[in-house]
C-alpha cells in the first residue's frame, strides 16, 4: 500500500491539544499533542498501560480528559466556547460530535437475541432515523462487505469469535463515521482467528477514505496498513512513517520495546 503521511495535507479532522489524564494518582497521559488528518491511518503501539486505549477513549466520550481540548472536523469536542471563553459541553453536544466518530472495542458486545443482520441495523434505525428498509439495506451491504453476507439470519451465538469482530466491523461502519477507532480488536480472539479480522481492516485501509486509528499490538498489522506509527508510553515518545518507526527507531525507550518483536 502506497503511504501518504507526506501527501496529507489540510486541516486536521481530529487534534488533540495538551491533553492530559489523570486516575486518582496515576497519571496515565501528559502534554499529548496530535494531529490526524482525513484518510490518514494512525497506528498507536506501545506497552501496557502506556494510555494508548485512554487516548481512544477520550475521542470517543468514554473518558474525559482531565486537562487539554479535543477537536473533531473543526469542532470542540468536549467543550464549547461561549463568547471566547471554554466551557464543558452539554450531553447534546458530546453525542452529536461523537456521532462523527465510529468505534470497535476489544469485545464485541453484541447483542445475543438479535440475529447479525438486526444487530448491524439496529443503530441505523433509532439513531439515525433511517427506514427499516434502507438500514436493511445499508446493512447487508456491510455485512457482505466483511464476508458474512450468507450469514444475516445467525445469531451472536452461532458465529466464531473472528466473525462476531466481524459483525462489530459492519455495525460501526454501517454508521458511516468520519472517524474509526479500532482498539486492540483482536486481542480477545484465539490465534486462528486473527488474521480474518486484520484481512477485513486492511481492505478497509486500502480504500483510502477512512480516517482510521489503530491500537494495536500486531506490530506485522501496523507495519503494512499505517501511515504513521506512533509510539507511547505517557506520552508520544516517538513518530514517524512504519519504515522510521520499525526500521530506525531514534529513541531507545521505542528500540527497546521493539527488540522484543524481533526476536519473536
Amino acid at each position: 500500500m502506497e503511504k501518504q503521511n507526506d501527501a496529507v495535507k489540510g486541516r486536521p479532522i481530529v487534534r488533540y491539544h495538551k491533553i492530559a489524564k489523570v486516575f486518582g494518582d496515576q497519571q496515565v497521559l501528559t502534554d499529548i499533542d496530535l494531529d490526524i488528518f482525513p484518510g490518514e491511518k494512525v497506528a498507536l503501539i506501545g506497552p501496557s498501560g502506556s494510555g494508548k486505549t485512554t487516548l481512544g477513549r477520550l475521542l470517543v466520550t468514554l473518558e474525559r480528559p482531565t486537562s487539554g481540548t479535543i477537536e473533531v472536523n473543526g469542532e470542540l469536542l468536549w467543550h464549547k466556547s461561549v463568547n471566547g471563553q471554554l466551557l464543558p459541553a452539554d450531553e447534546k453536544h458530546l453525542r452529536r460530535v461523537r456521532g462523527q466518530i465510529g468505534l470497535v472495542f476489544q469485545q464485541f458486545n453484541l447483542f445475543p437475541h438479535m440475529s447479525i443482520l438486526q444487530n448491524v441495523m439496529e443503530a441505523p434505525v433509532h439513531v439515525l432515523g433511517m427506514s427499516k428498509g434502507e438500514a436493511k439495506e445499508q446493512a447487508t451491504a456491510m455485512l457482505n462487505k466483511v464476508g458474512l453476507g450468507h450469514k444475516l439470519e445467525s445469531y451472536p451465538r452461532q458465529l466464531s469469535g473472528g466473525q462476531q469482530q466481524r459483525v462489530a466491523i459492519a455495525r460501526a461502519l454501517v454508521m458511516r463515521p468520519k472517524v474509526m477507532v479500532f482498539d486492540e480488536v483482536t486481542s480477545a480472539l484465539d490465534p486462528e482467528m486473527v488474521g480474518e479480522v486484520l484481512a477485513v481492516l486492511k481492505e478497509i485501509a486500502a480504500e483510502g477514505n477512512m480516517t482510521m486509528l489503530l491500537i494495536t499490538h500486531e506490530m506485522a498489522f501496523a507495519r503494512e496498513v499505517a501511515d504513521r506509527v506512533i509510539f507511547m508510553d505517557g506520552k508520544i515518545v516517538e513518530q514517524g512513517s512504519p519504515n522510521d518507526i520499525f526500521v530506525n527507531p531514534q529513541n531507545p525507550r521505542t528500540n527497546a520495546f521493539l527488540s522484543r518483536f524481533r526476536q519473536a
